[in-house]
């Protein structure tokens, strides 16, 4: 059975070339004509020997995904992929005003339980390989025909549950020798896992990307009613991990907040998450999210006012707080809405 070239970091993939015979310079070819050209045929890489190209043909895949769903919208295209064995995986380029960003899964569903997500509706099914999440980029670029300069973990799953093979991703998109990538244009986002938090503070490659937590709740009662993993990562130990997570200057955390009406909007929480940040807000920078709205699930986007008394009450309070309105409505951008959809249609 064929293995996937993409699930090997750098270093990993020299190994592996020594122990099929190559030298390592073999592999960093290879790696040139996947990542940095964008190849997917072994027969063109034209500075391999032929009989190692063979070799590599018969030992190697390159893309462990099939493209079965595209929607566009002025803002954004969702893709929907299937693995190998039938799941399905969104992925969401965003259209920015001077470049794009990818959105990436992680997972196939997800075990972290938020109520007011389309992905937890069907639990967690299973991880992501590392190829299985650099192929996403891969397919998109190429159906694109430009660069992608920004990769954010945001899309299906929790990604620090999924550790090892996000951290191999992440090296791949980071590495000169692979996709060559800026640490500051990849992001991280976590609900809040405090022991893979740990790791990743002390991780020489994680711990230089973004990273995003996601909040949405100021007080442990009210955060657990949405986030039931908040059970066994209670929030006071949450932000003081946060609180202590090694930053270098001019970097900051940043907390994603989904504004959900008459949930989690009113002034009081507002109030109640300057206090939970306390004397540490240029540590941190809020990212405002009103609720994208989903046939599947109870919860309603809060009006206009709401949305702006929250963030002018965290900016008086000195935490910059920013109102990001979701992109892509039009393709049911928020996480697992599409998957959902098309599996109620299938």
């Amino acid at each position: 059975m064929k293995e996937f070239l993409t699930n090997y970091a750098p270093k990993e993939l020299e190994r592996k070339f020594e122990e099929l015979g190559f030298e390592p310079y073999r592999a960093r070819q290879a790696l040139k004509w996947v990542y940095a050209k964008g190849v997917d045929d072994f027969s063109l890489m034209t500075d391999l020997p032929k009989e190692a190209r063979a070799k590599l043909a018969e030992r190697f895949e390159l893309h462990p995904l099939e493209l079965v769903e595209k929607v566009e919208a002025p803002d954004a295209v969702k893709y929907l992929f299937k693995t190998r064995d039938g799941h399905l995986v969104e992925t969401v380029l965003l259209k920015e005003r001077d470049h794009y960003t990818l959105c990436v899964s992680s997972q196939v569903g997800c075990n972290v339980g938020c109520s007011f997500c389309a992905t937890a509706l069907d639990g967690l099914l299973r991880n992501l390989s590392t190829a299985e999440i650099v192929d996403q980029y891969l397919q998109v670029r190429k159906d694109l025909g430009e660069p992608i300069r920004n990769v954010v973990f945001m899309g299906m799953g929790e990604p620090l549950a999924n550790y090892e093979n996000v951290r191999r991703a992440v090296e791949l998109m980071v590495s000169p020798k692979a996709l060559n990538l800026s640490k500051r244009r990849i992001t991280v986002s976590t609900s809040g896992i405090i022991a893979p938090l740990k790791k990743m503070a002390k991780d020489p490659v994680m711990k230089e990307v973004n990273l995003a937590v996601s909040l949405n709740a100021p007080t442990q009662e009210k955060r657990e009613a949405l986030m039931p993993l908040t059970r066994l990562n209670p929030l006071p130990e949450l932000m003081k991990v946060l609180k202590e997570y090694p930053l270098s200057p001019y970097r900051r955390i940043t907390l994603e907040y989904v504004l959900i009406k008459d949930v989690n909007d009113s002034v009081q929480d507002a109030k109640e998450l300057l206090k939970l940040v306390g004397k540490h807000k240029k540590k941190f920078k809020v990212n405002l999210i009103p609720f994208n709205p989903s046939p599947e699930l109870p919860y309603e986007r809060p009006p206009l006012e709401r949305v702006m008394a929250f963030q002018k009450t965290l900016w008086e309070g000195g935490l910059s707080a920013f109102v990001r309105f979701s992109k892509g409505a039009e393709v049911f951008g928020a996480c697992g809405q599409l998957r959902a959809k098309r599996k109620v249609c299938m």
